[in-house]
Formats: structure tokens, sequence, C-alpha cells
């Protein structure tokens, strides 16, 4: 239904946000930028995902007292990763985006694991990048900048996120920008083919 309660000409509605999923990659004017959609806002307990199917944005999870996405979380539009979604980013900047913003980010590494129980494993990468426009991370060219520490603290937080779903989450290592803009590229590749 259209925003007066009609249907269109196609049946569907045309009051249903547009599909952020079908947006490009990458920056039209500056391919090394990758596009985000974020789903999660930094500091938040819910956990929301893009329905593409209803074209909205809906609550997935409530993260339990004391537990908060540590930034902001979404995912690359036209990608695909192994675990059959898009590819999964970890946004540093400088405040909090919110479910459906677009930001415009450069790579800065990745999280590599995978995730599943004793008899069914599949990976599941992290992409970490920083949003182009911030000051607070501006200096950050690669992941290894950040630190052990906070990289320590990044792991742990999606090693318990997974445990609330009752799975494992394992790191398998940690790498720099340009295996993230592999993963990127593997994604676009596998979205092009699914």
């Amino acid at each position: 239904m259209s925003k007066s309660g009609q249907t269109s000409k196609n049946g569907k509605g045309t009051g249903a946000l547009a599909d952020p999923s079908r947006l490009s990659s990458v920056d039209q004017d500056d391919e090394s930028i990758v596009q985000v959609v974020i789903e999660t806002p930094k500091g938040s307990r819910n956990k929301y995902s893009f329905d593409p199917e209803q074209r909205v944005f809906e609550l997935k999870k409530v993260l339990p007292a004391g537990m908060a996405f540590p930034y902001d979380f979404g995912f690359v539009p036209r990608t695909l990763a192994e675990d059959g979604d898009p590819v999964d980013v970890l946004v540093l900047m400088d405040e909090p985006a919110f479910p459906g913003c677009v930001l415009k980010c450069r790579l800065i590494g990745v999280i590599e694991g995978e995730q599943g129980d004793k008899k069914k494993r599949e990976r599941n990468d992290r992409v970490v990048a920083v949003e182009k426009e911030n000051h607070s991370w501006a200096d950050i060219k690669v992941i290894d900048d950040l630190g052990k520490k906070f990289l320590r603290e990044l792991e742990d937080f999606f090693v318990n996120y997974h445990e609330l779903s009752d799975e494992q989450y394992r790191v398998i290592e940690v790498r720099g920008p340009k295996q993230a803009r592999k993963c990127i590229e593997n994604g676009i590749r596998a979205a092009r083919r699914g």
C-alpha cells in the first residue's frame, strides 16, 4: 500500500523502505571506500536486522542488562558472506548512527572467525572499518593501530554475543586492510553468482 493506503501497480506496497541491500557496495567516487548500512547502533542492547522481504528493520534479539554493542554494526550491500548473510562490518566513528543509515567507510582489517556448534561450523568474519568523516579514529589506518587490548575486547564481545544463542564463536586470526578488501570482493562475487 502507498502512503495513502493504496497498492501500487505491481501489487507491492510503496510505504516501506527502499531495499538498502540493493545499494552499491562501494562509493561511486572512490572505490577504496565501501558503503555500510547500519543495522545496530553503538550502545544499543537491541540487535536489529534488515528484513528484505518486508523491507523494514526488525528487532532480532535483546542483549542482557550490562551488555551492548560496542560500536555500530552493519553490512555491505550487494555482498554475500559464507554464513549466507551480507558481509558484516563493525564501524568505528565519533557518534552512534541509526538503523538504515548509510556510512562511507575505509577498511582497516578483519576479524576472521567461525561460529556454530561441535557438529556444524561456518565462517563468520567481521570486517572492521572507520567512517571516513570522523575525527576520533582518523589516525587509525590498520587494525593493529587499535592495540592488543582493544582487539581482545572486540573478540570477547563476539564470543560472548554468540554464547547468548548457545553458539560458539572462535577467532581464527586478525588481519589487515588487504584481507578485509578481499573479504568484500569475495562477497560481491558471491552475491553476483547467488
